[in-house]
């Protein structure tokens, strides 16, 4: 973003503290004190245990160009303050407001799992055909998505922004915000059930997405999903007026659906109902990912782009920290990395990209404790140790007090001297150099707090007892 003062100030709903400076050139904006940007608009935000605004001072001497003051704290520093009621809700009003004079397309994306997965892909497919910015990293919550969409240049045709959350209205308020043009949902999983109480819950969550939603826009969402059509039927889902929807998944009834899957080392070759006969081959492991693909190939082929683009970005793919980083060892292991988050839908979709490895390799799974799951925690984990046993999963090792509940599970359909439940990494760790062989492909996923790769690090190049 490049604006005056005077620009800002009206964009945010805020008023210049003096007439000085109007025509002032502001260019970018950051809420980081530590990584200040020269010239750039400062906007400190008052939280429960910070305050921003004690920052002011220091980013204006590294620079910074102007500040936004929340009016209740007082007289601002010296400098180019813009006075508003709340710095949170001026950056995000002043966000709505530039990307509306920007006119660039919005694609907004939510899901319980393949969120950033999905914005990659998409991103991927539209670059191909237009100037495209997308979300970095996590920015996806009610700070980092007005930054994302500020951080924009004026160019732009198409910006892709991630939407998440941990409770109701959180999404409504970004797609606010954003205004898609397109809202995508990639599934209803079971994070956040501490917080929302039941998938119910987090499918009306899901959905706020498309209060946004611009008159005729098109909602993309998953049809293998029945939760999605009943709540689009409540009264109190607010909706736009003439919203299209196209769905994909796995089941046949979708408009888009996978006809035909095969699996090689570095991802798979897939065919779908729309690409007819056409084969796309998805440098990604796991069916979840060829669904996600679905969702991503139905927003490009919304903005017109070609097969053979779409052939052309999949090949260009990268994704922001890959969640299944596979690791070629030393010692003859194939590690499926998938450390960084875990819930019961992403859990099963792991299990069954290990259980796609070739029949000559021995698949065991690594497997912890799945976070803010609520009452149902217990049962939710013995239903992965079933559902890993179903899969078949060949050696089963567990971690953490919930992950014995997934060991539970798995004794149920496997020989119990092929599960084993531990407490502590180091033991897990132990174990595992002496029971694995080389050939193995060994899943680990866990939810972030489980630290589970530090057990992955102590694996990697390290000798086998079995040789």
């Amino acid at each position: 973003m490049n604006r005056t003062l005077a620009q800002i100030a009206s964009m945010s709903g805020g008023t210049l503290a003096g007439s000085d400076g109007a025509a002032t050139k502001i260019t970018g904006v950051f809420t980081d004190s530590r990584n200040p940007l020269k010239g750039g608009l400062f906007v400190p935000i008052a939280g429960e245990r910070f305050d921003g605004h004690a920052f002011v001072e220091s980013c204006l001497a590294e620079g910074a160009g102007a500040f936004f003051w929340q009016q209740d704290h007082g007289a601002p520093p010296a400098g180019s303050a813009i006075l508003v009621e709340d710095t949170l809700e001026a950056l995000q009003q002043l966000a709505a407001a530039y990307l509306k004079e920007s006119r660039a397309s919005v694609v907004g994306i939510t899901g319980s799992n393949g969120k950033t997965t999905t914005k990659d892909i998409v991103n991927a497919l539209l670059s191909t055909t237009f100037k495209v910015h997308k979300t970095q990293g996590n920015y996806n919550n009610h700070i980092g998505l007005p930054l994302t969409v500020l951080s924009m240049p004026e160019d732009t045709q198409i910006v892709i922004l991630e939407m998440g959350m941990s409770g109701r209205e959180e999404i409504r308020r970004l797609s606010r915000i954003a205004q898609p043009d397109v809202a995508v949902i990639t599934n209803i999983g079971e994070a956040h059930l501490l917080q929302l109480g039941s998938r119910e819950e987090i499918a009306r969550a899901k959905l706020e997405i498309i209060s946004g939603l611009k008159p005729g826009g098109l909602l993309i969402c998953n049809g293998d999903e029945p939760l999605l059509p009943a709540i689009l039927a409540e009264p109190e889902t607010e909706r736009p007026e003439t919203m299209k929807i196209v769905t994909f998944g796995l089941l046949q009834d979708n408009d888009d659906y996978p006809t035909g899957m095969t699996t090689h080392d570095q991802g798979i070759i897939f065919t779908s109902r729309m690409g007819g006969q056409e084969a796309f081959n998805l440098p990604l492991l796991g069916r979840h990912n060829v669904v996600n693909c679905l969702a991503a190939m139905a927003v490009a082929q919304h903005f017109g782009v070609g097969i053979e683009q779409m052939r052309q970005g999949l090949a260009g793919l990268k994704l922001t920290g890959m969640r299944i980083e596979v690791i070629s060892c030393g010692n003859g292991l194939t590690l499926l990395n998938d450390t960084y988050n875990a819930s019961p839908l992403s859990m099963k979709a792991a299990i069954d990209t290990l259980a796609g490895y070739s029949r000559e390799n021995r698949k065991v799974a690594v497997l912890g404790d799945m976070l803010e799951l609520g009452p149902q925690e217990e049962q939710l984990h013995r239903e992965i140790g079933l559902y890993a046993a179903s899969a078949g999963v060949e050696m089963l090792f567990t971690y953490g007090p919930l992950g014995s509940h997934i060991a539970e599970g798995a004794r149920e359909n496997m020989a119990h001297d092929s599960v084993h439940a531990y407490s502590g990494k180091d033991d897990l760790a132990a174990a595992l150099r002496a029971m694995l062989r080389a050939g193995d492909v060994v899943l680990f996923k866990a939810s972030r707090g489980m630290k589970l790769e530090t057990v992955v690090d102590a694996l990697r190049d390290h000798p086998l007892q079995n040789g």
